[in-house]
């Protein structure tokens, strides 16, 4: 496996690639797996250390690392539907530098806004070599300050109402409620993004909280145990 392929070399880091090469997942130097939302963050602050004030894109599942580094850098973050489609069409009208969604696609203004594998690899080589920091000390802060549940996928009978009781359940207490992607609630110290898959009888499930652990596990199992009995 990749992981143990890392710790037998002594690897810097390691890199996984789906089947056609457009997504490009990393592990640090231990073979801890890296979520993709520290990426999207780690390729963002590259780009607006190149481009002072540039405008990322992001998708609107797990946002709040994205948009600390990306408005400490300088830069402009733009929320986009989740999907080649629509990213691509966000940078487009946005004349944005770099797109990066929590599904380890990164699109590329200089590669005609489209997606690659290749190119964040070669970019985090990079940033590794002109570094004194590992890939985990790089991301290890960012875990800390907005830990995520990744994604977790439920198969339910009908998404719609799934989505509706949820939304009821927790209406009265959001500070902002945004449906961009599916339903998106906004706590003081947490937030949630429930969206329909695309192509399944499935719901797809972000938390994140600012700092906190403890809150992340205990409204991860509210929300599980809320989404099971839809």
């Amino acid at each position: 496996s990749t992981t143990d392929s890392i710790v037998t070399e002594k690897a810097d880091f390691g890199v996984a690639f789906d089947g056609d090469f457009d997504r490009c997942f990393f592990f640090d130097h231990s073979g801890d797996f890296i979520p993709s939302e520290y990426m999207v963050g780690l390729l963002a602050e590259v780009f607006l250390n190149k481009e002072k004030g540039a405008t990322i894109i992001h998708d609107p599942r797990v946002v709040w690392n994205t948009l600390d580094v990306v408005r400490k850098c300088g830069g402009k973050p733009v929320a986009s539907k989740t999907g080649h489609a629509f990213v691509k069409a966000a940078m487009r009208k946005r004349d944005a530098v770099y797109g990066g969604e929590i599904s380890a696609h990164h699109y590329f203004r200089d590669f005609a806004y489209c997606d690659s594998g290749i190119i964040p690899w070669l970019l985090v080589w990079e940033c590794l070599s002109t570094s004194n920091l590992s890939l985990k000390d790089m991301i290890i802060e960012r875990k800390s300050y907005f830990p995520s549940s990744g994604e977790l996928n439920f198969t339910v009978p009908n998404a719609t109402l799934c989505i509706e009781r949820v939304q009821n359940h927790f209406a009265s207490k959001a500070v902002l409620i945004d449906d961009l992607d599916g339903l998106s609630m906004f706590f003081e110290a947490w937030r949630f993004n429930l969206r329909k898959s695309n192509t399944e009888p499935l719901v797809r499930l972000n938390v994140e909280t600012k700092g906190d652990n403890i809150l992340l596990n205990e409204r991860t199992e509210e929300l599980k145990n809320l989404i099971k009995q839809a």
